[in-house]
């Protein structure tokens, strides 16, 4: 971090100190128990809003900081369920969503959600509120605003299909937004929601089916994860498809199922996922999937890309 960053985050550390959001502030606060990896070092800033207003007048903060010095690295903390951090960690403001932006209410066959909600509780509610078309979310341990930001699915669905809008608020310009699906750029695994904008919430349009089949789809996205996804402490799929082919044969085939470098290791169970060990190291993790990246290149002539984020490397540490 250069000296004006660094001069930066000294100016945000003490307005949100002086501020109301002052009582939430935590310096040098361990991110590993909010990543499913369980590693990662600490964030040099972390603040905990509690609703809307609270996620603006923060906004507000880090907005007019931005006018007169670079903007600070923020990251937006949900479940962590697609998060790996360094192990020096975060050197800017990571910020994360209290329960009052968990909510969610359905009316109709409309769900209006928070972005910290949980997307397998809003999809066990939309089925029993007797709607289909989000019965593969009960599958992604993730919360609905990061699910915009990636673009989540699964089992032939994903959320650029239900998603109408979007309330976006930009931290680094302090500005609320609603920015309708088409807006928002979605495309595989991807779209244009910046690190410094959070997704506050959202509204999804789904239809009226039969509860039975949807109850029944429920039952067996469950047990098909089960059957066929390790448990424990990894982050999901690390890579993403390439066109035509599925990352976790590609990486099966090139011989890296298995692979283990220090406390991380390429599933045994599905080779497009790596398993860290307790008390784990990320920077073993990143080893782990650049050596899968080599063996797929040297074997398949395929670059993989990565689908985890990885936050607080240097650039010639990432895979």
């Amino acid at each position: 971090m250069s000296a004006p960053e660094r001069r930066a985050l000294g100016g945000l550390e003490r307005r949100l100190a002086s501020s109301a959001l002052g009582r939430s502030l935590q310096r040098d606060y361990g991110l590993a128990p909010h990543t499913t990896y369980r590693v990662g070092g600490p964030a040099r800033l972390f603040v905990t809003v509690h609703d809307v207003a609270e996620l603006e007048a923060l906004a507000a903060i880090v907005s007019d900081l931005a006018g007169a010095a670079p903007p600070v690295p923020v990251l937006v903390v949900g479940r962590g369920s697609n998060l790996l951090v360094s192990d020096r960690g975060f050197d800017g403001l990571a910020v994360a969503l209290g329960a009052r932006l968990t909510r969610f209410e359905i009316d109709g066959p409309v769900v209006g959600a928070c972005g910290g909600a949980l997307l397998p509780v809003v999809a066990r509610a939309s089925v029993e509120a007797g709607l289909t078309g989000f019965e593969w979310a009960v599958g992604v341990p993730g919360t609905v605003g990061g699910a915009v930001r990636m673009n989540a699915g699964g089992h032939g669905s994903d959320m650029s299909e239900p998603l109408v809008d979007a309330v976006v608020v930009d931290l680094h310009r302090g500005a609320t937004t609603v920015r309708a699906a088409a807006d928002l750029r979605l495309g595989y695994r991807s779209s244009i929601v910046a690190a410094h904008q959070v997704v506050a919430s959202v509204r999804l349009r789904l239809r009226f089916g039969d509860s039975g089949d949807s109850r029944a789809a429920l039952t067996e996205i469950v047990h098909w994860r089960r059957t066929n996804q390790p448990g424990g402490r990894n982050a999901g799929s690390v890579f993403a498809n390439p066109e035509h082919a599925a990352a976790g044969e590609l990486i099966e085939s090139a011989g890296a199922k298995g692979l283990r470098i220090g406390t991380a290791e390429v599933s045994a169970k599905h080779a497009n996922f790596i398993q860290s060990d307790e008390g784990g190291r990320a920077s073993d993790i990143v080893e782990v999937m650049r050596e899968v990246r080599r063996r797929v290149r040297d074997a398949h002539g395929v670059e993989l890309r990565a689908e985890t984020r990885l936050v607080g490397f240097e650039p010639w540490e990432l895979p």
